[in-house]
């Protein structure tokens, strides 16, 4: 059996190829063994201690060299990667001490309970790089620029007041900046494919200067259930989950760190040093809800400004029932209902109705029916340009900074990208999405 251990000098280049040579002989161990689906009980237990002794590996070259990695693919961060970029950069940097495109292209043919886990790694170097000072405030900043999409797709939007992303829809009308989503086939259920086009509608809209104030609704459903209403979130895909097709990085970490934060603290401007100075161009957001926002959609609450809720709908927050961690909700929800509601919530899938005590706390506005929506989100827009965008967005920061500042939302998503790899890839997961999905009674639709 190879050496277990691995002994760094602290010379980065030395470092790295004993680190690849390690790996390597990893690789050469589990494909000696059968496939995942394949193994015996004890089998299973023999790979699963080879993956922890890479993993361990890992964590003690990256606790030696996370700045050595970081500023190697960025330049001395003067180069701004986003978070699958900067892993998928470090894979060729480093041989083996996260996953190549290629083999997350190659695990993604597979179901997720079928899955070896590399992405458990991907989220070992994100975490670093977060729990670092320099190279986390370097990486937050990176995440909150405007994706590429977006800086192509602003002149279509200033020509033609609307941009159809598939998945979302940005118009706008006069000053404000409409945001819907419709991802019919799975009820606006959330996944890499839907998130990506959300964050770009985003940007388009925190970029078009025309546009003071965003909306963010969902569009009329199409599936019979829900014919002629609007559903605002149905939560994660499972479909995709349960196929393997909802990723770590592109959608569990990039959705906090760029779409969420950007409706939350609009785009970083700067260099991304280290500072407790926010230097962001920001505008604020509505949210209309008119039937349920589940997991991530009440999650996409917690950071609009107003939110406008029609009489019977409900949130709700179920990341035990499905086994990982809903985002950035167990550290924002305390502060809307309080720790006890929160936990109830999250560990006994509580659904919290708009109407109710608690709801009031997280919905602003209650009516009855669509011209009612449509006149407290004209309200709303008034109240917040009637006076200007500086004084909005002053207070706006002012109260991120006491409530989140950047150092706390460091602090939290250094924890969840380990955190999230853990569920993504326990027994525990697997096993929920078997009892709470059934393949062929949900035939592809959440």
């Amino acid at each position: 059996m190879p050496d277990t251990t691995t002994d760094f000098t602290g010379d980065f280049d030395k470092d790295s190829a004993l680190a690849s040579e390690h790996f390597a002989a990893i690789d050469v161990e589990i494909a000696a063994l059968p496939p995942k689906p394949e193994r015996t009980e004890d089998q299973q237990a023999q790979a699963d201690a080879i993956l922890d002794r890479g993993r361990v590996t890992r964590e003690r070259f990256l606790a030696r060299h996370v700045e050595a990695v970081y500023d190697a693919v960025t330049d001395h961060c003067t180069r701004t990667l986003r978070v699958a970029e900067l892993a998928y950069a470090v894979a060729e940097l480093v041989p083996g001490l996260v996953p190549t495109r290629a083999r997350i292209a190659e695990e993604r043919r597979y179901p997720q309970k079928h899955k070896e886990g590399w992405e458990f790694d991907q989220g070992i170097l994100i975490s670093r790089v977060l729990d670092n000072a320099r190279t986390g405030y370097h990486l937050m900043h990176a995440m909150a620029q405007p994706r590429r999409e977006a800086l192509e797709l602003l002149d279509e939007l200033r020509r033609t007041d609307r941009v159809d992303l598939g998945t979302s829809l940005v118009e706008r009308r006069g000053n404000v900046g409409h945001l819907t989503i419709q991802h019919h086939k799975y009820l606006n259920a959330e996944d890499d494919e839907s998130t990506a086009a959300m964050e770009t509608a985003t940007d388009l809209i925190l970029l078009d200067d025309r546009i003071e104030v965003g909306v963010l609704r969902g569009a009329e459903a199409v599936h019979p259930k829900y014919a002629g209403r609007r559903v605002f979130d149905s939560g994660v895909n499972l479909t995709r989950l349960y196929h393997g097709e909802v990723s770590l990085i592109e959608f569990f970490i990039e959705r906090e760190m760029g779409l969420i934060t950007k409706w939350y603290r609009g785009h970083s401007l700067g260099a991304g040093e280290v500072s407790i100075v926010e230097n962001r161009h920001e505008k604020p957001w509505i949210a209309a809800v008119d039937t349920h926002a589940i997991g991530g959609g009440c999650q996409f609450l917690l950071v609009m400004d107003r939110v406008v809720a029609r009489s019977g709908a409900f949130v709700n927050l179920p990341a035990r029932k499905e086994g990982f961690l809903p985002g950035c909700g167990n550290m924002r929800l305390p502060r809307f209902v309080g720790e006890k509601v929160a936990r109830q919530g999250i560990f006994f899938n509580r659904d919290i109705y708009v109407d109710s005590p608690e709801g009031r706390q997280i919905v602003d506005d209650l009516v009855t029916d669509e011209a009612g929506m449509q006149a407290a989100i004209a309200d709303a827009v008034d109240a917040l340009t009637a006076t200007g965008s500086v004084g909005v967005n002053a207070n706006r920061t002012q109260l991120r900074v006491a409530a989140e500042p950047l150092e706390t939302f460091r602090h939290y998503m250094a924890n969840l990208a380990i955190g999230q790899a853990r569920c993504m890839y326990s027994p525990a997961i697997i096993r929920n999405l078997e009892l709470a999905w059934d393949p062929k009674r949900r035939g592809g639709v959440k």
